[in-house]
């Protein structure tokens, strides 16, 4: 049964990266040829990274939500941005009405 889909758009935080490993099996292609490749989500919590290997499937998902996460953390921190200008607008005018003579 498939899991049904989130109610709001996935936001991923991290990075999309590519292990690289040789497994050790005598007989594997790896050992002497071309390791294996695993797509993987590298995400830090707390000041520690952590890796999520992903399955080749899950790769157009993560990149749409990390894509998703980039444009919300813009969003953001254009919306933070305003909010500073106008709070040091409203201090320098604060400011500027009690130096005025009474």
């Amino acid at each position: 049964m498939p899991t049904p889909a989130p109610a709001q758009p996935l936001l991923l935080r991290g990075s999309l990266i590519t292990l690289s490993r040789r497994c050790g099996k005598p007989n594997c292609h790896c050992k002497d040829g071309e390791p294996h490749i695993t797509p993987a989500l590298s995400y830090s919590l707390k000041g520690r990274t952590f890796l999520l290997t992903l399955r080749p499937k899950d790769l157009p998902e993560v990149r749409a939500a990390l894509r998703s996460f980039r444009r919300a953390q813009r969003q953001l921190d254009a919306q933070a941005l305003r909010g500073i200008r106008a709070f040091s607008t409203r201090i320098r005018q604060d400011k500027q009405s009690r130096r005025l003579p009474v």
